[in-house]
């Protein structure tokens, strides 16, 4: 199967204008089939939302490839069709800023009918309107058609931006930080929205988030991958990678959890980093980039890289740390 998305090889370099270099990506490859869902989880200033942007081709990546359906669209030859434009959508974090606060929810949601030729004139617009807000859960929907954004909660906004997203049929949905702005009683059903359409409708989605618990909500049965300082870190199925971390990063960022149960509040202690404090991403540490911080480092993890290692189990988890197999202790 031809991935929708896949990089190859990816760098992302960032000049900061003081003569140094941020590197958000660092050698990430990874692809995203069709009905797939991909997690892509870590701190704020990890990568994520740099891998997101570079998937939506609005990224042009420093080396590497990036491949819708096979092409590399920023090969010499390459030229962008309708089809290739259409194909990804993307659902932003801020809800209000991604709507124009001037017009109404039928003027938003018409605008793409209308200019894709998909309806004829406003009243068949409106008419679509009016289905696609049926389906996104917004009812009344003709009460929710005359609205401004400003006049609609953080939730049914972001309603109105995933209904705005799948108009136009696309292969791959990227959502960054999609829930949240939104108040914690309503990101399930944000979420289950979202799966529905991957579910009803096959549409493949890139979810980017901090939040682990919602990484596993939504992304069940599809991959994780964990990112630190614009590396991959840990990759695998969401169940078995939550379930068993086995890198230090994704142990330390699980222990810091309450547990959903209080009478298991100390089963589950906190992993005794050798600092709190992320390496300046300007100036990363050699080696390992994790080595800094992780209570198990030695001086092979200063001095290189670790590569990924699969862990040969039925679900395929790759983990980037030379500990992995004999110091690391399972997670219990």
């Amino acid at each position: 199967m031809t991935p929708v998305v896949a990089l190859k090889n990816i760098f992302m370099n960032f000049d900061t204008g003081n003569g140094k270099t941020l590197r958000a990506s660092v050698d990430v490859n990874m692809s995203i089939n069709e009905r797939e869902i991909v997690t892509v989880v870590g701190e704020s200033g990890c990568g994520k939302s740099t891998i997101g942007k570079i998937c939506l081709g609005v990224q042009k990546p420093s080396s590497g490839k990036v491949l819708f359906n096979g092409t590399d669209i920023w090969g010499p030859k390459f030229k962008w069709s309708k089809e290739y434009r259409l194909m990804v959508q993307v659902v932003h974090q801020d809800s209000y800023a991604s709507l124009n606060p001037v017009k109404t929810i039928d003027q938003i949601l018409s605008d793409p009918f209308l200019f894709h030729r998909i309806a004829e004139n406003s009243s068949e617009a409106h008419k679509k309107v009016i289905d696609l807000l049926n389906g996104v859960g917004l009812t009344p929907a003709d009460y929710f058609a005359n609205k401004y954004p400003f006049q609609l909660s953080g939730g049914q906004r972001q309603r109105v931006s995933i209904a705005r997203a799948t108009i136009l049929k696309p292969k791959l949905i990227i959502t960054d930080e999609p829930v949240s702005g939104v108040d914690s009683s309503l990101r399930i059903a944000i979420l289950d929205l979202m799966r529905k359409l991957n579910e009803d409708h096959g549409i493949a989605f890139l979810y980017i988030t901090h939040d682990l618990a919602t990484a596993r909500y939504f992304g069940k049965g599809g991959k994780i991958i964990v990112m630190y300082l614009g590396h991959i870190v840990e990759e695998g199925d969401v169940g078995e990678v939550i379930d068993n971390p086995r890198h230090p990063y994704l142990q330390a960022l699980l222990s810091a959890l309450p547990p959903p149960d209080p009478k298991k509040a100390k089963i589950k202690k906190e992993l005794p980093l050798k600092s709190l404090d992320m390496p300046d991403p300007t100036d990363p540490p050699p080696g390992c980039p994790f080595n800094p911080r992780c209570p198990y480092s030695e001086e092979i993890c200063m001095e290189k890289n670790p590569e990924q290692i699969s862990q040969e189990k039925s679900q395929p988890h790759f983990v980037a740390c030379h500990f992995e197999k004999t110091k690391i202790p399972l997670w219990k």
